[in-house]
């Protein structure tokens, strides 16, 4: 569907108000409830496979005939608020799940419970999926787009074939696919059978196939932005209207929103688009089935919230002879939690590390409802290293602010800190509260701060130089780079005060993908003979 989108921007309004005529819609706002996940800027479109055997599918299984539809391929395509990387996540669809309670295809309830993730599809439709992936999540879906067997191979036809590569020869009669070992370019019942046979090829899994229809899909994204078909009329007109009769989308996807989406992602190529299957591993009860293995989907599905928009800086581009680009290893970093979290000074210092940026120590900072990012008055150059690191936040960018302010407390950020794998997720404010009587040192709760307590921001410190001001008896920002993970020396420019508020937006993740997943993605560069 992306690449639907991305051809729309090429052509007249007009003309694609013809081709909506064509679109099926199906309604589903209605059944999605109230207590849904915040929207962030990010488009995350449902994609489902239906296996539905009726009208001119029976004769992938008569037997089926009048059984309604299955999702045979459950996807989410997650694209960042600033369009700028596409993920395509995969669910396997013997994966065990709990499903939310759902209104029915026959209108009665269906009772939440553990169950396969393909039936919330079969049971409670479209509807019932969005809620299951959302409830999985906490992401907020933003539209669905169903695609049959049909219409699949409408769409590869249309795009005069894909080429793919086999390891071995296949020969599946349940697939409708006999093809020698070797490249080749697949159109129609071949493609089909491709992408969904599974006991003849890999080792037979359901994981295994869905790799390989994720190689399939970043061929397809690049026949459609690589392949000549965007300056190619007639070609590009074939495409569309395959397309549009292809698939089944939701009623709030109008041509309008199709528009506005599209030209979001303009530009985008295969290069951007990556895949990926949930976490996951062999459910006990039953060898072929499998679950989520935690902790690393929460972690995953947390990288994929956090990955939330930046509003861009209205900073002028720099002028010829303007000075070196400050990249985050010349940017030293105090850290102070004033969010009433505790631990949370620690756990940003590693994630910071983990971008290159140095470090030099966390503390506690008396409460304060927002995240500040603050720089000494007499540093000229400060508000320069100080929005380097609000372009690593999330959400809207914040401007750095002149004038530090004293901490309560403080501690080196030392080398050993920094090698501890930084975690991904932002633990709940309960999550990290440690045992009564106890505080970890250098990041004392905020409630501990002593009564009558100045708010972080409001105390400058008098103007401290680049070290900045004492606390508990330390120098704070002693200058000191303490050996911060992937930081090269011990940066150059001030030290820059991030204080932590009760609005701590999160870290901005470089890839949603973390690197324990990565040797398990796919995208244009993975090799498709496998």
């Amino acid at each position: 569907m992306t690449t639907i989108l991305v051809v729309a921007i090429v052509g007249g309004y007009a003309y694609y108000r013809s081709l909506e005529a064509g679109l099926i819609r199906k309604p589903v706002s209605d059944k999605l409830g109230t207590q849904r996940p915040p929207e962030t800027g990010a488009l995350n479109l449902l994609m489902i496979g239906s296996d539905s055997r009726e009208g001119d599918n029976q004769k992938y299984g008569a037997t089926s005939h009048g059984l309604g539809e299955r999702s045979d391929t459950l996807m989410l395509l997650h694209v960042s608020p600033d369009r700028d990387k596409v993920t395509l996540v995969s669910f396997p669809r013997d994966l065990m799940v709990t499903l939310p309670p759902c209104e029915g295809r026959n209108g009665g309830v269906i009772p939440g419970g553990l169950r396969q993730i393909n039936s919330a599809f079969s049971d409670g439709g479209e509807a019932c999926v969005m809620r299951t992936v959302e409830s999985l999540t906490k992401l907020r879906l933003n539209h669905f787009v169903k695609v049959d067997f049909t219409g699949f191979k409408g769409v590869v036809d249309a795009l005069g074939g894909i080429s793919i590569c086999l390891p071995k020869p296949v020969n599946d009669p349940k697939a409708k696919l006999v093809l020698a070992a070797g490249k080749h370019v697949v159109k129609g019942e071949q493609a089909l059978g491709y992408v969904r046979a599974r006991s003849s090829m890999g080792n037979g899994s359901d994981l295994s196939r869905i790799k390989r229809q994720q190689i399939f899909l970043t061929q397809v994204m690049k026949k459609v932005t690589d392949g000549g078909l965007l300056t190619d009329p007639s070609r590009l007109d074939a495409f569309l209207r395959a397309a549009v009769a292809a698939v089944t989308v939701d009623d709030q996807l109008s041509l309008d929103r199709m528009l506005e989406i599209a030209r979001s992602l303009q530009g985008m190529t295969a290069g951007q688009l990556k895949g990926i299957t949930v976490p996951v591993q062999a459910y006990k009860p039953d060898p072929n089935r499998v679950e989520l293995a935690q902790p690393a989907a929460d972690e995953f599905f947390t990288r994929l919230r956090d990955d939330v928009e930046v509003t861009k800086s209205s900073t002028p581009p720099p002028a010829a002879g303007a000075p070196e680009k400050i990249t985050n290893d010349k940017v030293r970093v105090q850290v102070l939690n004033g969010s009433g979290r505790a631990g949370l000074a620690k756990q940003v210092a590693k994630e910071l590390a983990a971008q290159k940026f140095v470090v030099t120590e966390t503390g506690n900072a008396p409460t304060t409802a927002v995240t500040q990012i603050r720089y000494a008055k007499r540093q000229a150059d400060g508000a320069a290293y100080g929005d380097v690191v609000a372009g690593r936040l999330s959400k809207d960018k914040r401007a750095p602010v002149a004038g530090k302010i004293k901490p309560l407390s403080t501690e080196p950020f030392t080398a050993r800190t920094a090698a501890t794998p930084p975690p991904t997720a932002t633990p709940s404010p309960n999550a990290s509260t440690p045992a009564r009587g106890t505080t970890p040192p250098g990041d004392t709760p905020a409630g501990d701060t002593p009564p009558g307590g100045t708010p972080a921001g409001d105390t400058p410190a008098g103007d401290p130089p680049a070290g900045g001001a004492s606390g508990s008896g330390r120098a704070s920002g002693s200058g000191r780079a303490s050996g911060a993970s992937g930081a090269s020396g011990s940066g150059g420019g001030p030290i820059v005060q991030l204080v932590i508020g009760a609005d701590w937006p999160g870290v901005r993740v470089l890839s949603v993908i973390p690197d324990s997943l990565k040797e398990q993605s796919v995208d244009a560069s993975t090799n498709p003979c496998q």
